[in-house]
């Protein structure tokens, strides 16, 4: 291609599909010929949010993507670089006229990106269309017509592109320096059988499946940490690297809702759908949320730290806290990337309220750890389990009590924990309670052949509810209350 050819530039970020994709369709739409880059980006590289099991499934999906652009003789050219370094090589050899992209609600390293490229594309007089994702509106300074806004945009047609007719660029990868084209490393070529494959075609069966069969149990089952790996929908990850839209699914759901015997768990499924946008505008509106509280009130809450702080940590990572359910979910989701909502949550409130670690110390942990990191979903959900909204029910889960309600006969907790697979109930939620003869009838220490608790459970617990409603109840946490119901409520 020689240099006074102009292209459009498709980039892919977190919309890995070719169906319903708004900015592929208009991409499709300019007179230039289109190439489709991925840019695996130093930055992200860098981010502890990111882990080697996001790479592999974005690599699965953008080889997904490549195996179904065959029968349009094209490709997703992976680059390699900072954007505006790949950008500017790209122009160099063949004039960009068009970048087109959807927004990226994403972590503050990924909007000062943003913020170059724009300012790059001012410079080099190149047209950037950005298009927003799902029900995500930028900007939005309150939410009073948020129920009309996320229904114009879930609700009308989808963006089917229509790939059959276009010119493509031909060999990108011939045109770019090679320092700049990206060799995928073995590691992220390894499949994990412990980890959901990516890609939109794997997006779209376990979609078809879940409606098949698997969801007709989802309604009464959400809270089994066992039952709902299989009865939950499993699409988050699909949402969250963009395999398939969040449109696609909910009108999907709307198809299927006359379904005998589905009704309460298809309702329950389709109002979990209506909140994924919800946290992820006010995740978008409030982005400094990845630094801080959202209520700033909260700032300079009382957090154990020093070395204490940092051992109560290590062992909620390694899931060696001696409180069985939320070590067996700690090693569940590092293995498998996916531990149920409601484990999610607490866990989080056991870092938060019973060790009384800074939420911040665990957040981007948990991120590289769930397959389905979605920023804008994991930041205010985080810091809504951990109690430091203002404006949100306090949440300080028993985990004792979450065990024997939701994991009654210890499966997943002596799944993840073999040590305890011979203690009988009660006790394989609670070990630490044995007495002499049960250790000797049962042949098991808890601290030889597991671990004592770090923290009194009870005690820690009652700790917890003075400190935070302490806080919740001051002047300045009832202050910013205020100010972020206005901003964030209908």
């Amino acid at each position: 291609m020689s240099h006074v050819d102009s292209v459009t530039v498709m980039w892919f970020k977190r919309d890995l599909r070719l169906r319903d994709n708004a900015a592929l369709k208009i991409a499709i739409e300019q007179a230039s010929p289109l190439a489709l880059i991925y840019i695996v980006e130093p930055i992200m590289i860098d981010d502890p949010h990111m882990d080697i099991r996001h790479w592999r499934f974005i690599y699965q999906s953008i080889k997904d993507l490549n195996e179904q652009l065959a029968e349009f003789n094209t490709s997703i050219t992976i680059l390699f670089g900072n954007a505006v370094e790949v950008l500017s090589k790209l122009n160099e050899r063949c004039l960009i006229a068009h970048i087109v992209s959807h927004e990226e609600v994403g972590l503050e390293h990924t909007y000062a990106r943003d913020k170059e490229v724009l300012a790059w594309c001012r410079i080099n007089k190149i047209k950037w269309i950005e298009v927003a994702q799902g029900a995500v509106y930028r900007p939005l300074n309150n939410r009073r017509n948020w129920p009309k806004l996320w229904n114009d945009r879930i609700l009308t047609a989808a963006n089917h592109p229509e790939l059959s007719n276009v010119k493509w660029v031909e060999n990108l990868n011939t045109e770019i320096d090679n320092n700049y084209v990206f060799s995928v490393p073995e590691m992220w070529q390894v499949v994990d059988e412990n980890m959901q494959l990516g890609g939109e075609k794997r997006a779209w069966y376990t979609l078809k499946h879940f409606f098949k069969e698997r969801g007709k149990a989802y309604f009464g089952n959400i809270g089994d940490p066992t039952v709902s790996r299989k009865t939950c929908s499993r699409l988050s990850p699909y949402l969250a690297w963009g395999n398939i839209s969040l449109k696609q699914v909910y009108q999907f759901s709307l198809s299927q809702s006359d379904r005998k015997g589905w009704g309460r768990s298809i309702s329950a499924f389709q109002s979990r759908l209506h909140w994924h946008c919800h946290f992820i505008q006010k995740f978008e509106t409030e982005a400094a949320m990845e630094f801080r509280p959202i209520n700033k009130a909260y700032l300079d809450f009382p957090y154990c730290a020093g070395a204490e702080g940092a051992a109560r940590l290590l062992a909620w990572k390694n899931g060696c806290t001696g409180v069985p359910i939320v070590d067996a979910c700690m090693r569940a989701v590092v293995k498998t990337g996916y531990i149920n909502f409601r484990m999610r949550a607490m866990v989080v409130s056991f870092l938060c309220h019973h060790l009384n670690v800074d939420w911040r110390k665990g957040a981007s942990f948990l991120a590289a750890q769930f397959l389905d990191f979605e920023p804008g979903i994991h930041y205010p959900q985080f810091q809504m389990q951990a109690g430091v909204t203002g404006i949100n029910t306090l949440r300080i889960y028993n985990p004792v009590k979450q065990s024997i309600e939701k994991d009654l006969e210890g499966i997943f907790i002596k799944k993840w924990l073999p040590q305890l697979a011979a203690l009988p109930n009660p006790l394989v939620h609670q070990p630490w309670v044995m007495t002499s003869m049960e250790e000797a009838m049962y042949d098991f220490n808890c601290a030889e052949d597991y671990y004592n608790p770090i923290v009194d459970v009870e005690k820690a617990a009652s700790e917890a509810r003075d400190r935070m409603w302490s806080y919740k109840n001051s002047s300045a946490v009832k202050k910013e209350a205020s100010r972020i119901l206005r901003i964030h409520t209908t």
